[in-house]
């Protein structure tokens, strides 16, 4: 079961207390102040699992608490801090404070780390308040108590490609024949319910490059206002790096449903629109060979033609993406050398 959103609580520890004791040993009569401290309480701490894919596991504990600290002992022995909790949640996790809105923190990378609530801080015990005037003091601090908060969490896949359609335009099928994912296919509409993500490998042995293909439900118009099932994943079109826009080449007007998905992605983010994006026809091997392509707007140069069923145009599709991505990693590693270059001077 895919689930992408969540709202759990979590509660930091409680500081411990503060001690109040005095020094007693045999022979001397008069021993001093010896109250520890109080430990602190446990942090709530999110951290990056590689291994995990989804929020299901908040659909069944949806409340986390850190440990307490202790409190002092005599003997100037100041109390263990409590332990943290980790919870570990999927790479690409946004951290929403559910009360306010407030984005706590996004989490992309392997074994990232976020310290989410602060445990409270141990009390102060009597060993601190004496002076020269008051040396036999009884106060002690209690300790603090932890935070505690609503957080929603929102997961939003990260590749590299990402399939953008009408429901039946052939994604999940390019999507099983490039990469070992097996996603569900059959010929109504809304088949995919759940993103799927397949890794794709481009290249001879000994030169071989991968990237990751997600191929998200069908987009339909009014998608950004909540129609279809589509609206419910645009949030991982965020995450990709460059969209594969896929056509019906058997559709009544080609044209016009590229221009309604651009205005569905534009509506839902207007980032989406400066993604570089690739359109492919679909479905090749359902018009007569020799065809010509449907037109397009000028807005949409790279122009593609394939066919899932039989392999036609596929590869040169993929070397296609494969191309681009190595591109923009090249402008960014050319972008990354530029900063470092003006920082220095």
């Amino acid at each position: 079961m895919f689930v992408d959103e969540a709202t759990i609580s979590v509660t930091a520890g409680n500081g411990g207390a503060g001690c109040m004791s005095f020094r007693r040993e045999k022979y001397v009569p008069k021993g001093g102040p010896d109250g520890g401290d109080g430990g602190h309480g446990g942090d709530i701490i999110f951290e990056v699992n590689p291994h995990l894919r989804t929020l299901l596991d908040f659909r069944h504990k949806p409340q986390f608490k850190a440990e307490r600290g202790h409190h002092g002992k005599g003997k100037n022995c100041s109390g263990k801090s409590g332990q943290d909790t980790i919870i570990p949640v999927p790479k690409g996790t946004v951290l929403h404070d559910a009360t306010t809105g407030e984005i706590l923190g996004d989490l992309t990378e392997s074994g990232q780390r976020l310290i989410a609530l602060k445990g409270g801080r141990g009390g102060r015990g009597n060993q601190h308040f004496a002076t020269a005037t008051h040396q036999a003091p009884r106060e002690w601090e209690p300790g603090t108590y932890g935070d505690s908060k609503l957080i929603r969490l929102e997961l939003k896949l990260i590749a590299d490609v990402g399939l953008v359609g009408f429901p039946n335009a052939g994604k999940s099928t390019l999507l099983s024949v490039v990469s070992a994912a097996r996603p569900r296919i059959a010929d109504y509409p809304f088949t995919t319910l759940t993103p799927n993500l397949g890794i794709v490998k481009v290249g001879a042995s000994g030169d071989t490059r991968s990237f990751v293909m997600a191929d998200l439900p069908g987009l339909i118009e009014g998608a950004s206002q909540g129609k279809g099932l589509g609206h419910q994943f645009l949030r991982h079109i965020e995450r990709t790096r460059l969209l594969l826009i896929l056509i019906d080449v058997t559709s009544d007007d080609p044209a016009a449903q590229v221009e309604a998905l651009l205005s569905e992605l534009g509506n839902y983010s207007e980032a989406l629109l400066s993604k570089p994006r690739v359109v492919a026809f679909t479905k090749l091997d359902l018009v007569p060979a020799g065809t010509p392509l449907p037109v397009l707007g000028d807005s949409d140069k790279a122009l593609m033609a394939i066919s899932a069923q039989t392999g036609q145009g596929v590869e040169a599709l993929l070397w296609e993406l494969d191309h681009r991505l190595v591109r923009m990693d090249q402008m960014l590693d050319s972008t990354s050398k530029v900063g470092f270059g003006a920082d220095r001077r």
